[in-house]
């Protein structure tokens, strides 16, 4: 009887452990880790436009590469935005956003599968030759990579990739000094917009479950305890 309690006295501290690791470890947002923007740096939006190739059309993302444009405006042009980015908030850093001047010709870029964008006003794969153009984020460790906030073909019918009504995180001032932005600034800002979109720090959410999670162990071990005692 003892050997048995004593048994489940330690996997139970063990289960809750595993489960307190399992939930602090998860994103805050499931939603944007699963699409794709947490692997793209948020603090700079680019404007892109030029020619389709090699699309891969399916889930859990669509793929095509883009062939830039020599000729592409200095920023932003005029196009309209859809409604639910339509925001001052989300559509001033959008219409703000200065054109990619990186050293790549071409850029592969990753949107939402099929059933997501179909929602969002693009239903059949994009063609070959195509030209689309789009704001969105150069990624953080393959910078031959881009994922849209929105884009736009067919002469301007805009699709929102995003999935939702906001931006994911707040870009740096237009045109992105980096004397002028330093990786506390950066993290404060983050920190801040995070805070904004509920009200609710992610910091205090998920230190309220470790608190809770951590007397749940204290308390379960106790009363094995007291009952290993008894037995």
């Amino acid at each position: 009887m003892r050997f048995e309690t004593s048994t489940r006295l330690g996997r139970l501290p063990a289960a809750f452990l595993a489960v307190a690791v399992t939930l602090i470890g998860a994103p805050a947002n499931p939603a944007q880790a699963h699409h794709g923007f947490d692997d793209f740096d948020t603090d700079r939006l680019y404007y892109i436009s030029g020619a389709v190739s090699d699309v891969r059309w399916g889930d859990p993302h669509s793929y095509f590469n883009l062939t830039l444009e020599s000729d592409r405006p200095a920023d932003t042009p005029e196009l309209v935005l859809p409604e639910q980015l339509q925001a001052p908030e989300d559509s001033g850093p959008i219409n703000d956003a200065p054109s990619y001047n990186g050293s790549h010709d071409e850029l592969e870029v990753v949107i939402a599968p099929p059933a997501y964008t179909g929602m969002w006003g693009l239903d059949r794969p994009l063609a070959d030759g195509e030209r689309v153009e789009a704001v969105g984020y150069i990624g953080r460790s393959h910078d031959d990579e881009f994922r849209p906030v929105v884009f736009w073909f067919e002469d301007g019918k805009p699709v929102n990739q995003v999935l939702g009504s906001e931006l994911p995180a707040r870009p740096l001032p237009v045109p992105y000094p980096e004397s002028d932005a330093s990786t506390a600034d950066r993290n404060q800002d983050a920190t801040a917009a995070a805070e904004n979109a509920d009200g609710t720090s992610p910091l205090l959410v998920w230190g309220t479950v470790g608190v809770v999670l951590l007397i749940g162990v204290v308390g379960a071990t106790l009363y094995l305890r007291a009952r290993s005692r008894r037995a």
